[in-house]
C-alpha cells in the first residue's frame, strides 16, 4: 500500500486548482458545508480508511475556467487502487481500461473514426483532453477504496454544482455531455438556450446499449466537433 496513491491529508492547501477557480474553491472551503466535508475526510484518514484519488481537484487544476470547452459530468472516482487519477472517467496510464472507459472509445471510434489510444501510454489517461478544454468533472470527489459512492453526500456536490454554475455562466457557449441520471440532474444548473446539452444513457455497460437513448451510438463527440467547428472553437477532444 502507498501513500502516493491516496488521499493522506484534509487539507486544501496540497490540492493546486488553476487561479481561475480559487476564489470559488476558497468560498467553498471556508462555509460550514466544506468545513464539515473536511472534518469527515480527516476522521475518515484517522480511522485508516484508503481514500483516492490522491488529488481530488486534479480536474480543476488542469483544466482552467477560461479554456472549457465541453464538459463531461461523472459520478465519483474508481474506487480502486491506482486506478483515480482525479478526472472524471479517466484512469493512470498503464492501468487496465475500465468498462466505461472502453464504451467511450468505443463510440469516439464507430463517431470519428479515432482509434483508442495506444496501451499503456497514455492507455487510459484523459489528461491530455483536461489540458486542452475539457472538463472532466466528478460531482463527488473522493470515494473509499471497494466502497463506490461512499462519500456521496458528504459535500462534494456543493462545490462541483458551483463549479458548474461557474461554466455555465460563462461568455463562451460550452458543450455539457451528460451521461446517465445523475449527470443529467445537472440539467437544471445549464441554459440550454446558450449550451450545447447532449444527453445519453451512462457508458456503463449495464446501460450503454438500452433505451431510451443508448450511449452506444449517440454520436455526442461528432455533434460536440461540429457545433465547436460552427464557432471555430475547437477542444482536442476526438482528433
Amino acid at each position: 500500500m502507498s501513500a502516493l496513491d491516496q488521499l493522506t491529508a484534509a487539507d486544501p492547501v496540497q490540492w493546486p486548482v488553476a487561479a481561475g477557480w480559487k476564489a470559488l474553491v476558497d468560498v467553498f472551503f471556508a462555509d460550514t458545508v466544506g468545513q464539515k466535508l473536511l472534518g469527515f475526510l480527516e476522521e475518515r484518514i484517522a480511522d485508516g480508511a484508503s481514500i483516492f484519488p490522491p488529488q481530488p481537484l486534479r480536474a480543476l487544476e488542469l483544466t482552467r475556467p477560461e479554456d472549457v470547452r465541453v464538459v463531461i459530468l461523472g459520478q465519483d472516482p474508481y474506487h480502486g487502487r491506482g486506478q483515480a487519477e482525479g478526472l472524471a472517467f479517466s484512469v493512470a496510464p498503464g492501468v487496465k481500461v475500465p468498462p466505461s472507459l472502453r464504451n467511450i472509445f468505443k463510440e469516439l471510434q464507430r463517431d470519428l473514426g479515432t482509434p483508442p489510444p495506444p496501451f499503456p501510454l497514455p492507455g487510459g489517461s484523459l489528461v491530455k483532453w483536461a489540458t486542452e478544454g475539457v472538463l472532466l468533472l466528478n460531482t463527488c470527489l473522493t470515494v473509499e477504496e471497494a466502497q463506490p459512492a461512499s462519500h456521496a453526500g458528504r459535500g462534494w456536490e456543493v462545490l462541483t454544482d458551483a463549479v458548474i454554475r461557474h461554466v455555465a455562466s460563462g461568455e463562451r457557449p460550452v458543450v455539457f455531455m451528460l451521461w446517465g441520471a445523475l449527470a443529467q440532474s445537472k440539467r437544471a444548473l445549464i441554459d440550454s438556450t446558450r449550451h450545447n446539452v447532449l444527453m445519453a444513457n451512462h457508458p456503463s455497460p449495464l446501460s450503454a446499449m438500452r433505451a431510451p437513448v443508448p450511449f452506444i451510438g449517440c454520436g455526442h463527440f461528432g455533434q460536440a466537433r461540429a457545433w465547436r467547428e460552427a464557432r471555430d472553437d475547437v477542444s482536442s477532444l476526438g482528433r
